[in-house]
């Protein structure tokens, strides 16, 4: 049987869950598939599975900022409205816990904040975005069933 390694191409189902409940779960849809060591999922979960079997299903609890780091207040960042109406729709209303995903300055991918707050004095379209992961500074519970290994 294959063993997961850095680089195994993988055919998985998994659940991540934090303190709200499940962020991801694809055991009622289709499996995942994703390369060891790609950043598809961070470097704690892919530790994790490092060593599992094929056809292997665990539970990993991961304590609090191990999956996803600390928060970090710096990555809370105000973003005038401008700026909002030249990488989006001039016309969007955003709203508080609302994800917005925003162009990388190579234009090649995205990431994405959360709305934490709407308007500022002098800028009513700007926002307070938060950038940390949504589970970053909580504990994880990561649940893996390895269907495949290649």
């Amino acid at each position: 049987m294959a063993i997961v390694q850095q680089g195994s191409f993988l055919t998985l189902h998994y659940r991540l869950a934090g303190p709200a409940g499940d962020v991801i779960n694809t055991f009622d849809d289709k499996p995942a598939t994703l390369t060891l060591g790609n950043s598809e999922l961070s470097p704690a979960l892919e530790a994790r599975l490092v060593g599992m079997q094929e056809g292997a299903r665990t539970t990993f609890e991961l304590a609090a900022g191990e999956a996803f780091g600390e928060r970090n207040p710096e990555m809370q960042q105000w973003l005038p409205g401008k700026l909002l109406d030249e990488v989006g729709d001039p016309d969007e209303q955003y709203h508080v816990g609302e994800v917005i995903e925003f162009p990388t300055p190579d234009g090649q991918g995205t990431y994405a904040g959360a709305v934490l707050r709407v308007g500022k004095e002098g800028d009513p379209r700007a926002l307070l975005v938060d950038f940390n992961h949504p589970l970053a500074g909580h504990a994880v519970s990561f649940e893996a069933y390895v269907i495949g290994v290649l």
